[in-house]
């Protein structure tokens, strides 16, 4: 059985925005499992200095991930894409046991096979220490409104 998740590469404009939402859709809603299946089985990672490689993997590092950052909230942009490849810039919000607060940036470049899954994603990240009333990602968990505002809209 061939596992498929459209939109498929070569990327437009219109489905490479869709596949950047869809991801963001994905990651809000916090289920590991559901997220890896976006991935190829054999799909390698490199998260800030972790290597990450295969869909359990994946799954461990998303559980263990959500787990310390409560209240997580993401918004990715679409910033360029070609053929099979997608670049996207994201800022998210979290707080850890402690109550505090960051906001964390970053640049991700995915890599895809025919068939729409990603194979390859490379994340650079960096966090930023934020007061609760700095914060700017304001909806209940889960997926980010339509009205909400882009990335580009906050001025980030």
């Amino acid at each position: 059985m061939i596992e498929a998740k459209a939109p498929f590469p070569p990327f437009t404009h219109e489905t490479a925005v869709l596949k950047v939402r869809m991801a963001e859709n994905a990651w809000n809603g916090k289920n590991p499992e559901a997220v890896a299946m976006a991935y190829t089985k054999d799909s390698k990672w490199r998260n800030r200095s972790e290597f990450i490689n295969g869909r359990d993997s994946i799954v461990a590092f998303l559980k263990d991930k959500w787990d310390k950052e409560t209240d997580y909230r993401l918004i990715k942009e679409l910033w360029a894409f070609d053929g099979n490849r997608i670049a996207v810039r994201f800022a998210y919000e979290w707080h850890d046991e402690n109550n505090n607060w960051f906001r964390s940036y970053g640049n991700e470049n995915w890599e895809f096979n025919n068939e729409g899954l990603m194979k390859t994603r490379m994340a650079s990240i960096n966090d930023l220490a934020i007061s609760e009333d700095e914060r700017l990602m304001h909806w209940d968990s889960g997926i980010r409104p339509e009205e909400h505002p882009s990335l580009s809209d906050l001025g980030f």
